[in-house]
């Protein structure tokens, strides 16, 4: 285990909408972390993100940041075709890192940023932070403790109607399939199957079949899935974001009981069994990932394994690149 510095001062390259209050101010609030600089290629951008977040240092230039000898880690915060170009660079630098999620546009360039660091023997985080959430971990707790009993089976439906955005025919880089082939399902659906994989084990199986029926961007609009976990759970999923309604549920099935409960929607948490049915509200931080950096640190310190590493989530990415069927 390497030693870190008593603060460990972060740099975030693309300070974009994610890092205003996701993350961010997280890293600002975790003891023995430090926001020290951000990079964004729009100067007065930069140089607005840091005055009003008190950073002291901004970039337009990521290798600039990347190898100031003032930041000891690297959080990339870009959209997912860079992550690979950047990640890189870090692991050359020899600086941890963490990736916001999907970790990549495709598999292969996720098992090469995982090579990177594994080969500097350097930590890599991917931003997966519903892994260490009170909530999902309820969910968890509750399985652990065999509430439902034996697990069997997990379904998740999630759709959305289609945006002004989508509509407008504006660009969006979250349905451009050079950039995100599966669209909202590369950028919304890979928490929920990341979490499967947390609660189940890795998947063992994946079958799917994606396309774009609304014509709206070039990405796909609508997924159907069907997997298998190590643990032998079975797991369906539907995702269309061309519906008529917004509808965000999961439901596990086990051999005594059930949990139903949303990844994005703020409902509470239910737990039927035949003793009658719990109902529990867990709310989220202000700063959602505040959780997932706080476990960063515990991990640089030696304290606890991070429950989303590269390794994770490269194979998120292989769960959804074989569910799409591409």
């Amino acid at each position: 285990m390497k030693n870190y510095p008593e603060i460990i001062r972060w740099g975030i390259i693309g300070c974009g909408d994610v890092t205003e209050r996701k993350s961010g101010p997280a890293y600002q609030k975790t003891e023995g972390f430090e926001l020290y600089a951000v990079m964004r290629r729009d100067s007065e951008k930069a140089a607005d993100y840091a005055q009003r977040h008190g950073v002291p240092k901004h970039y337009t230039d990521a290798d600039a940041l990347i190898n100031d000898p003032e930041i000891d880690a690297i959080y990339i915060a870009t959209p997912p075709d860079t992550h690979e170009f950047y990640a890189l660079k870090v692991a050359e630098a020899g600086k941890p890192c963490c990736i916001e999620k999907p970790m990549a546009p495709s598999y292969s360039e996720c098992v090469n940023i995982c090579k990177a660091f594994e080969g500097k023997e350097l930590p890599l985080f991917v931003a997966y932070y519903r892994r260490s959430l009170p909530r999902f971990l309820q969910v968890k707790k509750w399985m652990e403790e065999g509430k439902i009993g034996k697990v069997r089976h997990v379904n998740w439906h999630l759709s959305r109607t289609p945006s002004p955005v989508d509509i407008s025919g504006e660009y969006n880089w979250r349905t451009d399939a050079e950039i995100a082939r599966a669209g909202y399902f590369d950028d919304l659906a890979s928490h929920g199957l990341d979490l499967f994989a947390f609660f189940f084990g890795d998947f063992k199986k994946v079958n799917g079949s994606s396309l774009n029926q609304q014509g709206l961007y070039t990405a796909k609009d609508a997924v159907v899935g069907s997997w298998v976990h190590e643990s032998g759970v079975t797991g369906t999923g539907s995702w269309n974001f061309g519906s008529f309604e917004k509808d965000d549920s999961v439901t596990i099935i086990g051999s005594k009981g059930k949990i139903e409960f949303a990844i994005f929607d703020d409902v509470p948490l239910k737990l039927t069994t035949n003793d009658g049915v719990v109902e529990i509200e867990i709310e989220h931080p202000e700063n959602i990932q505040l959780y997932h950096v706080k476990n960063m640190k515990e991990h640089l310190v030696g304290n606890l394994q991070h429950p989303s590493t590269g390794t994770s989530g490269a194979h998120t990415n292989w769960a959804m690149e074989s569910m799409l069927g591409l």
